[in-house]
């Protein structure tokens, strides 16, 4: 804490003026003011992100971009308690969390369901491709998209309880609770999911590997 003795005291206490004009003129909707104001934050914010997502260069501009536009939403709260940039850290931090987050949950959802017979196939299909890495690593992610549409259009919830199952990592027991039924029913329930799954993404598998051979000829 900076003391009122310190000599420091008057230089942080000017910064903080200079934050709140900065902030005075972004709300008033200063088009100059934004532009400055991007142009000097994004790369310092672009720098704090990358450190913190493994320099992950697409990462960390995807995180900066959604930080500012939480930013400038939340503009108006902002109360020169520390620093601009240290208050739009915060921010940052949040949306570095949440990323690591969602692509944490992202990989979990690519080897999702991988004792079902066509998702199985499927990676099977991709491995033995003789296409070059890159555009394996593209099929696989292809795949994982292919699982999330299937996910997403299940009827009855089918959907959410597969993603507990087998991204979560919940017991039958534990899904029974969150569904406020009985063992055998939550049981019966995840077998119709899987029937449930295996007939909306069986269908769609053969498009896989007629993409994979059309990249070998091409």
């Amino acid at each position: 804490m900076i003391s009122e003795g310190s000599g420091l005291l008057p230089v942080v206490s000017a910064l903080f003026a200079e934050d709140r004009a900065v902030v005075r003129q972004l709300l008033k909707g200063d088009a100059e003011a934004f532009a400055e104001f991007f142009d000097l934050q994004a790369p310092r914010l672009y720098r704090f992100a990358l450190v913190r997502l493994d320099q992950n260069a697409d990462a960390a501009e995807e995180v900066v971009q959604r930080t500012l536009v939480k930013v400038v939403a939340k503009l108006h709260t902002f109360r020169a308690e520390a620093s601009l940039f240290t208050w739009l850290c915060t921010f940052c931090r949040h949306e570095i969390g949440a990323w690591h987050r969602a692509h944490q949950r992202a990989r979990s959802r690519e080897g999702l369901l991988t004792d079902l017979e066509e998702v199985r196939a499927a990676l099977e299909t991709i491995g033995a491709s003789p296409i070059e890495d890159p555009q394996r690593k593209l099929l696989r992610r292809e795949l994982g998209l292919l699982v999330q549409a299937t996910l997403d259009c299940l009827p009855g919830g089918y959907g959410e309880i597969l993603e507990w199952k087998y991204v979560d990592g919940l017991s039958v027991k534990e899904i029974a609770a969150r569904l406020g039924v009985s063992f055998p029913a939550a049981q019966s329930k995840l077998s119709r999911a899987r029937s449930a799954f295996r007939s909306g993404f069986g269908p769609a598998t053969p498009a896989l590997a007629l993409l994979g051979t059309d990249r070998t000829r091409s």
